[in-house]
């Protein structure tokens, strides 16, 4: 994941690329540096928390000596680090599109504001060099894709870009278990980031073990770096687990995404205004308890990758 690359790639999208200063200072440099995606910001909490949350976590990284990369498209450039202005905006502007990889092209040639995905966060990333991304939760396999064939992007790119993503598991609303079986076959790596239980979002526990885990960001930066060494193409996923004192239970979230769900399907919601509604959805349901633990989950997984991140320069 960290081994040398063949350069052609990367030269030909330099175009497309726009560095932050100290993002650009930091990889020609050698210093860590982490990526964050924007979905979060734009289509994941709401105004103003989305936008305290972007600074919050930006500066939680900032303090452990990383620089983060918080990645979005704006006027035909894939932005790699934001200005508080461009945040600002991506926070408060309506009309901002949700763009997975599947979406770059179009985006980037038609000048649209977009927020990246997993997905499109994980291309973007590796295109400029960054081996590190924190997220709150990945895509995954919705419930019912059985008949729907509702599967995020998130598991392909997964599968074939060389990122490792710090995450609480996947989504609540998501089918971990047909996720998780969807990861094995594509051979991705789980890593349990002190547990050995694949966490399930705002909750601590899903009742599915994971067969691999680390106990601190110096094993965990190890595995990154010796599977880039093999030559191993795959991304890697980090799973921590949300703090146990903002943690929800199982029972309590199973119920109220179950209400979501069935709420969504009624009105015909599906796609990609799918995850957005229902994130929007459980949170009025819990009465704000389902964003009080997306912002704490996420908050952790920034340290903890701060912490990989300057682990793998080591």
């Amino acid at each position: 994941m960290c081994g040398s690359e063949s350069g052609s790639r990367r030269g030909t999208a330099e175009r497309f690329l726009d560095f932050k200063d100290d993002v650009k200072e930091a990889l020609e440099g050698n210093r860590p540096v982490v990526a964050l995606e924007s979905t979060i910001i734009a289509h994941g909490m709401p105004y103003p928390e989305n936008l305290e949350v972007a600074r919050e976590i930006e500066n939680i990284i900032r303090g452990y000596g990383v620089v983060p990369a918080t990645i979005a498209i704006m006027r035909g450039k894939i932005k790699i680090g934001l200005s508080e202005e461009e945040l600002e905006l991506l926070a408060t502007y309506e009309k901002v599109v949700k763009a997975s990889r599947r979406d770059l092209s179009t985006v980037l040639v038609k000048k649209f504001t977009a927020a990246t995905t997993v997905a499109a966060t994980m291309v973007s990333a590796h295109l400029a060099g960054i081996h590190v991304f924190v997220t709150g939760g990945i895509g995954g396999v919705h419930r019912g894709a059985e008949k729907t064939f509702d599967i995020s992007a998130d598991l392909q790119e997964l599968a074939k870009t060389p990122v490792a993503v710090v995450c609480a598991g996947a989504k609540s609303i998501l089918d971990l278990s047909s996720t998780l079986e969807y990861l094995e076959t594509m051979g991705v790596p789980i890593i349990g980031y002190r547990t050995d239980e694949f966490p399930a979002f705002y909750c601590r526990e899903s009742g599915l073990k994971l067969d691999y885990t680390v106990e601190d960001e110096i094993e965990a930066a190890r595995i990154i770096k010796t599977e880039g060494n093999l030559g191993l193409k795959s991304g890697i996923v980090i799973a921590n687990p949300i703090p146990e004192e903002y943690a929800l239970s199982r029972t309590y979230v199973n119920r109220i995404v179950d209400k979501a769900i069935l709420e969504a399907t009624k009105k015909g919601i599906k796609g990609k205004k799918l995850t957005p509604y229902l994130l929007n959805r459980i949170n009025e349901l819990s009465e704000g308890k389902c964003l009080r633990a997306n912002i704490e989950l996420v908050k952790n997984n920034a340290r903890v990758g701060a912490k990989i991140a300057t682990a793998i320069k080591m």
